[in-house]
């Protein structure tokens, strides 16, 4: 192995003891490839399994906590105790050499699909649309629903622990349920739930709350509870990169074991500052990383790119298409074949890296999303 890279392979101790073999994580992204009823399937375990050798800790993709917040089909869902079965293979796939398995939870909230829902209309922080083509405008949640979604996540974290993960992500990035709370953009409420920036915060701390309370009635060893989040939104009015600094501040002092920063680049600055350059990922560092772990993401590929990142202070660093074309990177820097880390995804290798079907579809017919040759 190349010297420089030591630093990708050095242990790294989460606040809650939940302790990773080195430093680089697989970034969640969604396989499309459950049961109609969310329940994990063969692909899924083969999926998993090819990719946890190595890697220090493995984000599934997005588990639904309640049909509710269903956005489509064959998606991977934690809703409910008859999936436990599953859920446990699942642990047990990416556990087994070594790997730790956090899963990330989510509701959909108003980017739900209003078909695939119980009463056929999308729930959300208040009745107003995503600005994106066809979206229809969600139903303003109750103080009993928002009680419910809360209990669903927390329920959720209960059966992430009983099937064996080592801990959880609570997914408030991507425009969904917790992001739509804390956005200006879909949260109009003027109740204890919404009004300014601190009551905008309260859904997605509610939650943290209930589920570190959940795991520290039943986990009995150490796991894991982390927050993930979008640094900023398009619409106007909507998230700023002032708004979530003020937000990873409060994070910063929730006890959780990380927060994880979804971008598409790790190196971009604010979207609506044209004179910052400064990284995303490093501002937040520099606001929160002294109290809580950073996880940055976002268009890294080489051992170089990761050293690069880890040298802004952050302890961990995501990997997501350098994966998932590549379920052998660790190995390939351990064993001094980082020349063989490919960007190509050829359209005869669906097989070999063991990926769904309707994921490889996407992947190979959305332009631009990933290199694709023949």
């Amino acid at each position: 192995m190349n010297k420089s890279y030591e630093a990708l392979f050095a242990s790294f101790r989460f606040p809650s003891g939940v302790t990773v073999d080195n430093r680089v994580t697989m970034a969640p992204m969604t396989l499309m490839a459950s049961a109609a009823n969310g329940e994990v399937t063969d692909d899924e375990l083969a999926y998993y399994e090819l990719r946890s050798r190595g890697i220090g800790t493995l984000f599934t993709s997005s588990a639904l906590v309640s049909q509710s917040g269903k956005l489509g089909e064959n998606l991977f869902a934690i809703d409910n105790d008859d999936l436990l079965p599953g859920l446990t293979k699942l642990a047990s796939v990416i556990r087994k050499n070594g790997t730790k398995a956090f899963i990330q939870l989510f509701h959909g909230g108003r980017l739900s699909n209003p078909a695939l829902l119980p009463g056929g209309q999308a729930l959300g922080a208040s009745a107003v649309a995503a600005e994106r083509e066809g979206a229809a405008v969600p139903k303003a949640m109750t103080e009993a629903e928002i009680e419910s979604v809360v209990d669903d996540f927390a329920q959720a974290a209960r059966r992430a622990i009983e099937a064996g993960f080592d801990g959880v992500e609570i997914h408030g990035a991507n425009g969904f349920l917790l992001q739509q709370f804390f956005s200006p953009h879909s949260n109009r409420r003027e109740d204890k739930w919404g009004g300014t920036l601190e009551k905008r915060m309260n859904f997605p701390l509610e939650v943290i709350r209930r589920v570190k309370d959940t795991v520290a009635k039943h986990a009995s060893s150490p796991f894991a509870v982390g927050y993930r989040l979008s640094p900023e939104e398009n619409e106007n009015p909507g998230i700023t990169m002032a708004d979530t600094l003020r937000f990873v501040d409060v994070l910063a002092e929730q006890g959780l074991d990380f927060i994880h920063v979804s971008v598409d680049r790790f190196w971009a600055g604010p979207r609506r500052e044209e004179n910052s350059a400064k990284s995303r990922v490093v501002m937040i560092q520099e606001q929160a990383g002294g109290r809580v772990p950073v996880i940055g993401v976002g268009g890294l590929w080489t051992p170089e790119d990761v050293v690069q990142a880890l040298g802004t202070g952050i302890p961990l660093v995501g990997l997501g298409h350098a994966m998932l074309l590549n379920p052998d990177w660790i190995e390939k820097v351990r064993s001094g074949r980082e020349a063989e880390i490919t960007t190509l995804l050829s359209r005869s290798s669906q097989k070999e890296l063991r990926i769904p079907d309707k994921m490889w579809g996407m992947i190979t017919n959305v332009p631009g999303w990933f290199n694709v040759v023949d």
